[in-house]
């Protein structure tokens, strides 16, 4: 029996609608996949993970302050309304409880609450990341803080405005100095670029640093040697993040006297083997406690580290002076991967985070 031609094209049509139709659904399954997936990954990074991948490549140092959490943490009531001299008291009960060692905006609260419309009692948190080359602060604002009336500031305050809305609002010292009429102000603040999207304020001493930190915000690329320490530092509430130059350098028992050069050289004998860091972390948590975070190369290192660091972390701290037992109580050390995590309970009085942030510091070294 015979089929008419019409027929068979139209089923094959029929047929092939059929198939693309589930062609798409699963083009759209699989691009639905995707964005789950890395909605899950945004989802479960820290605001320090997003903060340090917004910092120019090449960043070695970071210095890391959540102001929600620190105000959090006083129990504090400032505000955008309150006075220059509130925020410089937030600003020494922050010291006090080692919380605030780590801000860039301590010598310029006053003036920044009074005078710019942003401050430690009002901005969400703040990155200090350091180069060879410049160092940049980045602000996170909160959702309802209103971009347009911080830009009408910085024009009434003497800034120049950019030609786009990612350009560099340049001021310098001379005005900056002008701005803060006799107080402390920090040349930090000499320019300024707004993302308003990401809620963004950055500021820095150099012009064209400042406008290569703005560039390196869509690329994302910033962390490097200290993204896996970061990880292990969690929701910290204040924390020092140094690469393994900054480490070996920073942290160095070089830097200590001869007779104290020598007691680690025989304390680190008896430890046993000691590898060198990639990365180092020093982070304050909600609890009270501070995590010592030491990155290495491969998880073998990790795990024999995480025994002879504790015996370093445990006994004489030269360089320091005393005993580490004098600062804090050592608990679990434990070896996750490349990440050996120590968990410090500070001995009250201690001023842990700001002490062991700056060398020597004997369970850091290289």
């Amino acid at each position: 029996m015979a089929v008419s031609l019409t027929r068979v094209t139209r089923e094959r049509r029929r047929w092939l609608t059929v198939v693309a139709a589930a062609g798409l659904a699963l083009v759209l399954v699989a691009l639905g996949a995707v964005a789950g997936v890395r909605w899950w990954r945004e989802s479960q990074r820290t605001d320090l993970q997003r903060a340090l991948a917004w910092a120019p490549e090449g960043s070695a140092r970071f210095s890391w302050t959540d102001w929600d959490a620190v105000r959090s943490q006083l129990d504090t009531q400032v505000d955008a309304q309150s006075s220059g001299l509130e925020v410089a008291e937030l600003l020494n009960e922050g010291y006090d409880a080692d919380l605030t060692s780590t801000t860039a905006m301590g010598e310029s609260a006053e003036v920044l609450q009074e005078r710019f419309g942003f401050s430690p009692a009002t901005v969400s948190w703040e990155l200090l990341s350091q180069s060879e080359t410049g160092s940049v602060m980045t602000l996170g604002l909160p959702d309802s803080y209103d971009f347009d009336e911080l830009a009408s500031t910085l024009e009434s305050l003497g800034y120049d405005r950019p030609d786009s809305d990612a350009g560099v609002w340049v001021g310098g010292a001379e005005l900056v100095a002008t701005i803060a009429q006799g107080a402390s102000i920090s040349p930090q603040l000499s320019h300024v670029a707004l993302d308003r999207d990401r809620g963004l304020v950055l500021t820095s001493d150099d012009e064209g640093y400042l406008a290569e930190a703005v560039e390196a915000l869509d690329r994302e690329q910033g962390g490097g040697d200290v993204e896996d320490v970061a990880v292990e530092a969690g929701d910290a509430v204040s924390a020092v993040l140094l690469d393994s130059a900054q480490v070996c350098g920073g942290l160095a028992m070089s830097q200590a006297d001869e007779i104290d050069q020598q007691a680690a050289d025989e304390l680190v004998a008896a430890a046993g083997d000691l590898h060198p860091l990639t990365a180092f972390a020093l982070a304050a948590q909600p609890d009270g406690e501070v995590l010592a975070v030491l990155g290495f190369e491969t998880e073998d290192q990790a795990r024999t580290n995480a025994d002879s660091r504790a015996q370093l972390a445990a006994g004489p701290a030269p360089g320091q002076g005393g005993d580490f037992s004098e600062r804090f109580t050592l608990g679990d050390v434990t070896a996750d991967g490349t990440v050996v995590t120590m968990h410090l309970e500070p001995v009250e009085g201690a001023f842990v985070l700001s002490d062991l942030s700056s060398g020597p510091v004997l369970f850091a070294t290289c």
